[in-house]
């Protein structure tokens, strides 16, 4: 995870944590982490494992994927199409991690829409496909 993903999964912890009206301390506790941990987190100092961001995500009741697209971060093993757009969106420092994650979803829709219509199996094994009448 790279500093600036950390930094957006952290903020977005802290504001899920704030709305929560939970103090640093009491979530840690909550999280069965420490509190300088936790404060590292959200600082966007150190990225959580993904076990610790289980327990994160438990505690605010969310799932860790929530965590993850609110953040405009991509799950660890869900590694991502290499695409400058995403990398610009992703960079951009003015813009939110709500407003990073519909930009993306976007774009990937788009590109989705896009993309060639998968080959047959017939095809893929060189035999002709059926024609229709």
């Amino acid at each position: 995870m790279t500093d600036r993903s950390a930094a957006a999964l952290g903020e977005i912890i802290r504001k899920q944590r704030e709305l929560a009206e939970l103090s640093m301390r009491r979530f840690a506790d909550l999280a069965g982490i420490s509190n300088p941990y936790l404060s590292q987190i959200e600082r966007g100092l150190r990225a959580p494992s993904e076990q610790v961001l289980e327990a994160i995500a438990k505690t605010l009741q969310v799932s860790a994927e929530t965590l993850y697209q609110q953040a405009g971060v991509t799950p660890p093993g869900e590694e991502p199409e290499a695409s400058a757009v995403l990398d610009a969106i992703a960079a951009d420092p003015r813009l939110t991690a709500r407003q990073r994650s519909a930009l993306r979803e976007i774009y990937e829709s788009f590109t989705a829409a896009n993309a060639p219509p998968p080959r047959r199996a017939a095809a893929a094994s060189g035999q002709q496909a059926p024609r229709d009448p």
